[in-house]
């Protein structure tokens, strides 16, 4: 950078890295997406294609951004986790807020007609971003655990809420006032005695969102003298599974890998 009378104006910024070895969660909420997806007439309580979307575009930011190791998302939002060991922007923690929210967004309006076919965007989706650090793989699988809590006590108020307005003929006063105070057990009962659903049956991607990975494919290639051969690649790949057990990180040790400590 050339330098002259006003380069001192630097002086004025803050270094803001964050602290080295540590796991670095970056999370991304959609902002007035209440109103975005009434404007958009999303389908209550979940819409597929909007949850599409979010992955589409999640796995674009995972593929060109490499030290982030998983990914969550449920709903509006997405978390990305990166290796204890990542040295992107030198830590900055602006720099990789900025850059991962203005990536993700631009690759939700990029994809929006590939599952929107047949809705046009009415007004600009927006993001918020913010980076937290953690010390240890238990507190940053603890956060990933609050998260997938999150989506499953999210997704059985709404289910129940959207049956008792749309199939119940309930307001939305009264179906609030109808499950408030209810527990789990009070909400699986109303959903089979009333409408015949057992939430159990319920699609694993409303109720444990999605989890994004890398993981090892074979690949068929031709070498150089046409002979076809087989090598291994790392993609990027969307699963819905409980991220909760042991059994995930057992099946998935790569994640945590040489990271730990």
């Amino acid at each position: 950078m050339a330098k002259s009378e006003y380069t001192y104006v630097r002086d004025f910024e803050r270094p803001d890295n964050l602290l080295p070895s540590t796991w670095l969660v970056v999370r991304i909420d959609g902002q007035g997406f209440s109103n975005f997806t009434k404007n958009h007439q999303f389908t209550k309580p979940n819409d597929i294609r909007a949850l599409h979307l979010m992955n589409r575009a999640a796995k674009m930011v995972m593929e060109s951004m490499v030290e982030i190791v998983l990914a969550y998302g449920e709903s509006d939002e997405y978390s990305f986790v990166f290796s204890k060991k990542a040295k992107a922007y030198d830590r900055r923690a602006s720099k990789i807020a900025t850059l991962l929210v203005s990536k993700f967004t631009a690759a939700y309006v990029f994809y929006w007609s590939e599952f929107f076919a047949d809705t046009p965007l009415k007004e600009l989706p927006a993001f918020d971003g913010r980076v937290v650090e953690y010390p240890s793989d238990r507190i940053m699988r603890d956060y990933l655990c609050w998260r997938q809590v999150d989506c499953h006590i999210n997704n059985m108020y709404n289910t129940c809420f959207w049956l008792l307005v749309n199939q119940g003929g309930m307001s939305q006063q009264d179906a609030e006032k109808r499950l408030k105070g209810t527990f789990a057990k009070d909400k699986h009962e109303l959903l089979f005695s009333e409408f015949g659903v057992n939430y159990n049956n319920e699609p694993e991607i409303f109720k444990k969102g999605s989890v994004l990975l890398r993981s090892l494919v074979p690949i068929d290639m031709t070498d150089k003298d046409g002979n076809s051969i087989v090598r291994e690649k790392k993609v990027v790949q969307i699963e819905h599974c409980d991220i909760i057990r042991d059994r995930f990180w057992r099946e998935h040790p790569g994640i945590l890998g040489e990271t730990s400590q």
